[in-house]
């Protein structure tokens, strides 16, 4: 016990000093004292618990949420007062089954403990306790566990309430509306960690923001955080991607129109502008606009002033602007496709998202995040990676990023032939990774066991070959349209048609 409360003691030193808690330790320390083969501790998140801490566990588990509403055990832990035990016959399903480590096959939990973590009259979270064998928390002492969980919740809340550590955790009370759930992780890479200081910092001023980065490294999602972290949270955040549309459209997209402005506009239709008033405009694939748009948007930037088209009357717009691109906007700018002045209004502060191969154990934790909406997905008891498959994972370039690692395990857990309720544990095979890269535009020449319809041996090549192209050109359709010698169109609803898009 005497370990437990030094670590107690260091945590709550380490936020006198304004830094960033480590609940590793703490952890560490509680399971000397108890027994089990594994343990998590977990912050509330809305309706979800996120793992700060695990003992016993993959590293993907902490960047897994898992939704109270979708994990029973934990929503049953999360009612009850003091420390709850499950029998060994429960039938609830364990949120860890098939995931502690172990030198055998996927194993259930067969004994389970829990206790809520409380602070101020509310849960803030939960210290889980795992054991594949029954019986091995018998000699446990519920009041000295309840009392540990005391200290817990109220070292927890302080947390929540200490001055960098309500900046960090923030972003996680804003998670449920940002839809991206690696946001809101605890980044174990520096590159991210700095960014994070970046979008804290910036996120407080009235700024505009670029986010540059290669495609797929989750600008979107960059600047949902920008947002939530805003004085502007309270508004709207409304996005607009600027390739999406056609070059006549995008005016009325941005500023609205008036009912009779051009052919087909029955009615008067409010733009992205007065849409977003009192909050953000996040405008992505920005080195998309039309140069001849351009100086209308600078006219926003500067005055807050703009005209809906066909009207006859100016209206004004408190909007912040949050942009992203991938492409090299400055050498757009001196090759005279970019204005310059508006790139300089733009790039007030501009944020740099780092790619998925520099993050280092990050993307296991991304990968936890994906596993987890699979497992939901699929009605899955659990998904889990094999050894062989968290070095595939470790070890890829990941020339798609954060959006390839999303496709790819997707496409894992579907070649894996899920059924519900049961264990699934990915392997390096069904990952499939080295036909997810560039240097797969031509494929080997398939072994007589392996032969294919031709049809679908056409699709594959196909699916291969335009996501090469796609990736050389860093994500950008109508380029990878031109490169194919496809219409834009045409190719949008192939891509949607092999699963693509």
């Amino acid at each position: 016990m005497t370990t437990i409360y030094l670590e107690i003691q260091n945590l709550l030193n380490r936020l006198a000093r304004n830094e960033t808690p480590s609940w590793q330790p703490l952890l560490d320390a509680l399971l000397k004292q108890y027994p089990g083969d594994a343990a998590t501790l977990m912050v509330r998140e809305g309706n979800a618990l996120m793992p700060v801490a695990v003992r016993g566990l993959p590293s993907d588990v902490r960047g897994r949420a898992f939704q109270l509403d979708a994990h029973p055990r934990l929503a049953v832990i999360a009612k009850a007062e003091g420390v709850h035990r499950f029998a060994p016959d429960d039938p609830l399903p364990d949120p860890f089954d098939g995931l502690i480590d172990t030198e055998g096959d996927a194993l259930r939990v067969h004994d389970c403990m829990g206790v809520a973590l409380r602070g101020q009259g509310r849960m803030i979270g939960m210290l889980t306790l795992d054991a594949l064998e029954a019986g091995q928390f018998d000699d446990v002492d519920y009041g000295e566990l309840g009392a540990m969980a005391g200290l817990l919740g109220a070292s927890l809340d302080m947390a929540l309430c200490a001055r960098q550590t309500r900046a960090q955790l923030k972003d996680v009370l804003n998670r449920s509306g940002a839809g991206l759930p690696a946001q809101s992780l605890t980044w174990r890479s520096d590159v991210m960690r700095q960014l994070d200081d970046e979008i804290a910092l910036v996120a407080q001023s009235e700024m505009s923001v670029l986010i540059q980065g290669e495609t797929g490294v989750g600008k979107e999602r960059i600047a949902t955080q920008v947002h939530a972290r805003s004085p502007r949270r309270d508004g709207p955040l409304i996005k607009l991607n600027c390739a999406a549309l056609s070059p006549s459209l995008i005016e009325s997209e941005l500023f609205g129109h008036v009912k009779g402005a051009f052919s087909g506009a029955f009615s008067s239709r409010r733009g992205h502008f007065a849409l977003a008033d009192g909050g953000t405009l996040f405008l992505d694939e920005v080195g998309e606009l039309p140069l001849a748009l351009q100086p209308k948007l600078l006219r926003v930037l500067q005055e807050g002033e703009y005209q809906p088209l066909g009207s006859e009357h100016t209206r004004t717009t408190s909007v912040r602007v949050v942009a992203a691109t991938n492409r090299d906007l400055e050498r757009e700018v001196a090759e005279g496709r970019f204005r310059a002045d508006l790139y300089h209004r733009l790039c007030v502060y501009p944020l740099v998202v780092p790619p998925l191969r520099v993050r280092g154990e990050d993307v296991l934790l991304l990968a936890g995040t994906f596993l987890e909406e699979n497992r939901s997905r699929f009605g899955l008891r659990n998904l889990r990676l094999s050894p062989g498959a968290e070095a595939a994972l470790s070890d890829y370039c990941w020339p798609g990023n954060v959006r390839e690692l999303e496709h790819v395990l997707s496409r894992a857990t579907l070649k894996a032939r899920p059924r519900p309720g049961d264990v699934l544990t990915l392997t390096a095979d069904h990952l499939d990774l080295a036909l997810s890269g560039a240097t797969a535009a031509v494929p080997a020449p398939a072994r007589e066991e392996t032969a294919q319809p031709l049809r679908e041996a056409v699709e594959a090549f196909q699916r291969r070959h335009i996501e090469a192209v796609h990736i050389q050109c860093d994500g950008n359709w109508a380029e990878t349209a031109r490169r194919l010698g496809l219409d834009r169109g045409n190719l949008h609803r192939l891509a949607t048609r092999l699963g693509l898009k």
